[in-house]
Protein backbone atom coordinates (compact mmCIF):
# COMPACT_ATOMS: atom_id res chain seq x y z
CA UNK A 1 0.00 0.00 0.00
CA UNK A 2 1.29 3.83 -0.94
CA UNK A 3 0.52 6.56 1.13
CA UNK A 4 -0.41 9.28 -0.76
CA UNK A 5 -1.01 12.00 1.69
CA UNK A 6 -0.37 12.40 5.55
CA UNK A 7 -3.96 13.44 6.96
CA UNK A 8 -2.75 13.64 10.10
CA UNK A 9 -0.18 12.51 13.07
CA UNK A 10 -1.06 11.43 16.60
CA UNK A 11 1.14 9.54 19.64
CA UNK A 12 -0.47 6.34 20.45
CA UNK A 13 0.41 4.03 23.52
CA UNK A 14 0.52 0.43 22.73
CA UNK A 15 -2.99 -0.66 24.27
CA UNK A 16 -4.41 1.94 22.46
CA UNK A 17 -3.32 1.10 18.98
CA UNK A 18 -4.66 -2.35 19.73
CA UNK A 19 -8.07 -0.93 20.48
CA UNK A 20 -8.05 0.61 17.21
CA UNK A 21 -6.74 -2.56 15.29
CA UNK A 22 -9.31 -4.65 17.12
CA UNK A 23 -11.74 -2.19 15.49
CA UNK A 24 -10.22 -3.04 11.91
CA UNK A 25 -9.80 -6.46 12.56
CA UNK A 26 -13.89 -6.52 12.96
CA UNK A 27 -14.17 -5.16 9.93
CA UNK A 28 -12.08 -6.24 7.84
CA UNK A 29 -13.44 -9.66 8.70
CA UNK A 30 -16.53 -8.73 7.66
CA UNK A 31 -14.97 -7.95 4.22
CA UNK A 32 -13.15 -10.77 3.79
CA UNK A 33 -9.27 -11.82 4.80
CA UNK A 34 -6.77 -9.88 6.65
CA UNK A 35 -3.55 -8.97 4.92
CA UNK A 36 -0.35 -10.46 6.13
CA UNK A 37 0.61 -6.93 7.64
CA UNK A 38 -2.06 -6.44 9.32
CA UNK A 39 -2.12 -10.13 11.24
CA UNK A 40 1.31 -9.62 12.14
CA UNK A 41 0.29 -5.81 13.71
CA UNK A 42 -2.26 -7.22 15.60
CA UNK A 43 -0.18 -10.58 17.09
CA UNK A 44 2.45 -7.72 18.04
CA UNK A 45 -0.18 -5.48 20.05
CA UNK A 46 -1.79 -8.39 21.77
CA UNK A 47 1.36 -9.39 22.92
CA UNK A 48 2.62 -5.97 24.13
CA UNK A 49 -0.07 -4.29 25.30
CA UNK A 50 -0.05 -4.54 29.44
CA UNK A 51 -3.51 -2.40 29.94
CA UNK A 52 -6.87 -1.31 28.27
CA UNK A 53 -7.20 1.84 26.45
CA UNK A 54 -8.57 4.00 29.01
CA UNK A 55 -5.72 3.19 31.58
CA UNK A 56 -2.80 4.18 29.54
CA UNK A 57 -4.00 6.86 28.07
CA UNK A 58 -5.02 8.03 31.89
CA UNK A 59 -1.33 7.14 32.96
CA UNK A 60 0.41 9.12 29.93
CA UNK A 61 -2.06 12.50 30.91
CA UNK A 62 -0.54 12.38 34.41
CA UNK A 63 3.03 11.66 33.70
CA UNK A 64 2.83 14.58 31.48
CA UNK A 65 2.31 16.61 34.10
CA UNK A 66 5.59 15.88 35.68
CA UNK A 67 8.32 18.20 35.09
CA UNK A 68 11.17 17.39 32.39
CA UNK A 69 8.40 15.05 30.60
CA UNK A 70 7.89 14.98 26.98
CA UNK A 71 5.14 13.78 25.53
CA UNK A 72 6.88 10.88 23.23
CA UNK A 73 8.56 10.34 26.44
CA UNK A 74 5.56 9.53 28.63
CA UNK A 75 3.85 7.44 25.93
CA UNK A 76 7.53 5.02 25.70
CA UNK A 77 6.75 4.88 29.78
CA UNK A 78 3.26 3.65 29.85
CA UNK A 79 4.56 1.38 26.71
CA UNK A 80 6.66 -0.26 28.65
CA UNK A 81 5.58 -0.03 32.63
CA UNK A 82 9.27 0.35 34.02
CA UNK A 83 9.45 -1.26 37.60
CA UNK A 84 12.70 0.35 38.50
CA UNK A 85 14.70 3.61 38.49
CA UNK A 86 17.17 1.95 36.14
CA UNK A 87 14.89 1.15 33.46
CA UNK A 88 13.35 4.88 33.81
CA UNK A 89 16.96 6.30 33.29
CA UNK A 90 17.67 3.87 30.29
CA UNK A 91 14.53 5.46 28.78
CA UNK A 92 15.90 9.05 29.46
CA UNK A 93 19.46 8.38 28.23
CA UNK A 94 19.65 10.16 25.42
CA UNK A 95 17.97 13.35 27.06
CA UNK A 96 20.34 16.00 27.72
CA UNK A 97 19.26 16.32 31.52
CA UNK A 98 19.69 14.02 34.99
CA UNK A 99 16.86 12.99 36.75
CA UNK A 100 16.90 13.18 40.64
CA UNK A 101 15.73 9.81 42.75
CA UNK A 102 12.50 12.24 43.43
CA UNK A 103 11.64 12.17 39.88
CA UNK A 104 12.23 8.92 39.33
CA UNK A 105 10.34 7.89 42.26
CA UNK A 106 7.20 9.79 41.65
CA UNK A 107 7.17 8.79 38.28
CA UNK A 108 7.59 4.84 39.61
CA UNK A 109 4.59 5.87 41.82
CA UNK A 110 2.13 7.03 38.88
CA UNK A 111 3.17 3.72 37.49
CA UNK A 112 2.31 1.84 40.47
CA UNK A 113 -0.70 3.13 41.28
CA UNK A 114 -2.01 2.59 37.55
CA UNK A 115 -1.52 -0.93 37.31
Amino acid sequence: MIVKRLIGEELLTVPEAKEMLDRVKEERIEEGELGYELRKTIRHVDAFSKMDAGESRTLVNSLLELEKMKPEIAIRIVDILPQTRDELRSIYAKERFILTTDDLDQMLDLIADST
